[in-house]
């Protein structure tokens, strides 16, 4: 019973929106499979909720162009605007959120985009989460997965090197994906470990 339920929560989680809409009772039961601890699942969630908040008051177009994964605190940035200045000041406006370690951004300057690139990249993001779901060897619920234009962005907590090549390999293997991306930390990486 406990792995169907770990496993409609990975679901869940694999979307990303789906952290936030859990909520507080599912998170003690996300982060019992989650490589991070209860309080960085919570810490996580209070900077994407900041950042939902101040991109909004700021620039609403910008909240739009622009998606973030956290994960420990670190931010990873993606999207795509018309301008360096839009991803500039993407930039700016995350690194006001409290408990935000790093940002990492990924934020795309191109007119490229439209709903075929959404439909075709929203499929490609779909088809990588079921393969790493469904994957008795990877540990998804460490991992978020997001497409822009072709371009695959993971962000996540590695058990191995091992886990991660598949699900690079995953990623690379589908349909018109033009390059994968990486900023997987492994779970004994020194970096997870907060600064004093």
């Amino acid at each position: 019973m406990l792995t169907l339920a770990a496993l409609m929560i990975s679901a869940l989680a694999l979307n990303s929106c789906g952290g936030v809409i859990v909520g507080g009772a599912a998170t003690g039961g996300v982060a019992a499979v989650q490589e991070r601890s209860i309080g960085d699942a919570v810490d996580d969630l209070t900077i994407r909720a900041q950042l939902n908040q101040l991109f909004f008051e700021d620039n609403i177009d910008l909240l739009a162009s622009v998606s973030f994964s956290v994960i420990e605190g670190r931010v990873l940035l993606k999207g795509s605007v018309k301008k360096q200045a839009h991803r500039v000041h993407a930039l700016e406006l995350t690194w006001k959120a409290s408990g935000v370690r790093e940002v990492i951004n990924e934020i795309q300057v191109t007119n490229q985009g439209g709903i075929v690139n959404y439909a075709r990249d929203t499929w490609i993001s779909t088809q990588l989460k079921a393969e790493i779901l469904f994957n008795k060897n990877i540990f998804a619920i460490n991992y978020n997965v997001e497409t822009i234009n072709g371009v695959v962005y993971v962000v996540g907590i590695a058990q191995s090197q091992a886990e991660l090549d598949m699900v690079i390999e995953h990623a690379r293997r589908i349909k018109n994906v033009k390059q994968v991306v990486s900023h997987v930390l492994k779970k004994d990486d020194p970096r997870r470990t907060p600064g004093p």
